[in-house]
């Protein structure tokens, strides 16, 4: 299907599926998964970046095992909103994957998302090694919750 808006993805989503977070790294993809209702992002694994062949393959075996119908991937603006390489390397990642999965794709802006991630798992006292651990998953986790939370306005009272 590729990339959508996020106002056309319920519409999009099969029935009894999960969302998907990613958080697209140089040397990792941080995945997030939600519950059924669409309501709670929670992170999952980190996929460790090889080729983009063999990252695609390992993307949608973590996909299917979470009964993931669409994907939430970051887009990392600038503070601006411009545009710059890591967003333009985000936009191919996505247009190459959904040529060989054809479940929807949407592009959420992730402006400070790890921050914000890091930020919370200092607050929980987590020791620095931890954090290196959990970082991209845990970013994936907010990027997902904001598109989550957008979702829920878009739908009103009952998403489904």
């Amino acid at each position: 299907m590729g990339i959508i808006d996020i106002s056309e993805l319920l519409a999009c989503l099969p029935a009894h599926t999960t969302l998907a977070g990613l958080d697209l790294g140089t040397k990792t993809i941080g995945v997030a998964v939600s519950d059924l209702g669409l309501s709670f992002a929670t992170p999952r694994q980190t996929i460790a970046r090889r080729k983009f062949t063999q990252d695609a393959e390992t993307l949608r075996d973590v996909l299917d095992q979470a009964r993931a119908g669409a994907l939430v991937l970051g887009l990392p603006l600038n503070m601006d909103g411009s545009e710059g390489p890591r967003a333009q390397s985000s936009r191919a990642f996505a247009r190459n994957y959904g040529r060989l999965d054809p479940r929807p794709i949407v592009l959420w802006d992730e402006r400070l998302s790890t921050v914000a991630a890091e930020r919370g798992m200092i607050e929980m006292d987590m020791s620095r090694r931890r954090r290196a651990e959990r970082i991209d998953s845990a970013a994936a986790s907010f990027i997902l919750q904001g598109a989550l939370d957008r979702l829920a306005v878009l739908a009103g009272p009952d998403p489904r």
